[in-house]
């Protein structure tokens, strides 16, 4: 019956009742809703958090004095504090505390989850396992490589959703179900699905291919796959200040083309939002190629000029059809070495988030049917045969 409140954007939070009746004046930079009669407020005013724990009066039970407070259920609370006080937006290590105010751990958690039947999770150097109501690690009960959540299934099961990777196994710790690491195109080709996870911030599943006939053409696909992943050299013990994910897909396969998509997200810590990344390699998996925009199209067919003015019209089209989130005069035509992909039916090309119009049109993409484009396509050349023989 107490909903969190403010007379206009620019006021501070406070509480009313269901009737409108002001309960706790507003004095709050952000309110959250009650739970079992507690709420988490923040009292900062510039960069620094100063999260609290207030009770219906509000009374504060837990100071204001946190970078992070997260309700848990069961009476319990994850109070945290800044892992560099100097950049709080980077993130908290966390502890157990009542929602009396009383510390029951110390501040060693990266992550923790809510409480269920007295048990909850926590993650730490890249681990994860149960803890009980007082904080503590559960015994009983396996510990998981990689970050992520716990469920317990029943009294044998437990679901480990870790790492981006769902698997189950019993409470000694035996895999009952774990995900494929790699999955075959056919009798010769297989994708291997390899991890690169050196920092609890800086997760990458990558493609290698196995199966193709030159060992060297395979390690230099190889190469580029994983350079394309962003597999870099990142320090382990080093608190980074942004996250990064990245997977990937089978995009296309047909004859000897295979067309993988590499996606990924990098979000600085602080910032409204992420950047997403996404690269398409084209690979004929007989020779090794690696294909580019240009080597679909005929030599001297200006593919650039032919291409641009599809993608303009198509544009203005979509205008007229009330696509508003293009930017004015922006577009000026495509790249020799735009962004693209090949499908069964036409060509797909892309661009980057910002580049010709808002975020929220993520990457803008125009699909061109090769009927359109049979005049300038090298019908004979390598990348159209390795999917059209």
């Amino acid at each position: 019956g107490i909903i969190p409140f403010k007379k206009t954007f620019n006021d501070k939070w406070g509480y009313v009742d269901e009737n409108g009746r002001i309960l706790l004046e507003p004095q709050y930079e952000s309110a959250q809703p009650f739970q079992s009669n507690r709420a988490i407020v923040n009292m900062n005013e510039g960069i620094e958090n100063q999260y609290g724990l207030i009770d219906k009066h509000g009374n504060f039970l837990i100071p204001p004095k946190y970078n992070d407070i997260r309700q848990l259920g069961e009476q319990r609370v994850a109070v945290g504090i800044a892992i560099n006080p100097n950049e709080p937006y980077v993130g908290s290590r966390y502890a157990i505390a009542d929602t009396n105010g009383q510390l029951l751990s110390e501040f060693v958690y990266d992550y923790v989850g809510d409480y269920k039947d007295g048990l909850s999770f926590a993650s730490t150097n890249q681990r994860t396992f149960f803890i009980d109501r007082s904080g503590k690690a559960v015994e009983s009960y396996p510990v998981f490589s990689g970050v992520g959540t716990l469920i317990l299934e029943g009294e044998e099961l437990i679901q480990a959703n870790l790492d981006h990777r769902l698997a189950y196994y019993d409470t000694s710790g035996k895999k009952v179900y774990k995900p494929n690491t790699s999955f075959p195109l056919n009798l010769q080709y297989l994708i291997r699905i390899r991890k690169y996870n050196p920092n609890k911030d800086y997760l990458v599943y990558f493609p290698q291919l196995e199966g193709m006939q030159s060992k060297n053409s395979q390690k230099r696909v190889n190469d580029v796959l994983k350079e394309k992943s962003k597999v870099i050299s990142i320090p382990s013990d080093v608190q980074l200040d942004y996250s990064y994910y990245g997977d990937f897909s089978v995009s296309f396969f047909k004859d000897d083309l295979l067309v993988i998509k590499l996606e990924g997200y990098h979000y600085p810590f602080g910032a409204a939002h992420g950047m997403p990344y996404q690269a398409f390699v084209h690979i004929d998996l007989s020779t090794g190629m690696i294909y580019e925009l240009e080597d679909l199209f005929k030599r001297n067919s200006d593919y650039v000029e032919v291409l641009s003015e599809m993608i303009k019209n198509q544009i203005e089209e979509e205008e007229k059809q009330g696509f508003t989130y293009y930017f004015p005069d922006q577009y000026q035509g495509i790249k020799p070495e735009q962004p693209f992909y090949v499908t069964e039916d036409g060509l797909a090309i892309y661009f980057e988030p910002y580049e010709i119009a808002a975020f929220a049109a993520g990457f803008p993409t125009f699909n061109i049917s090769y009927d359109e484009l049979m005049e300038i396509i090298e019908v004979n050349g390598a990348f159209w045969r390795s999917f059209h023989r």
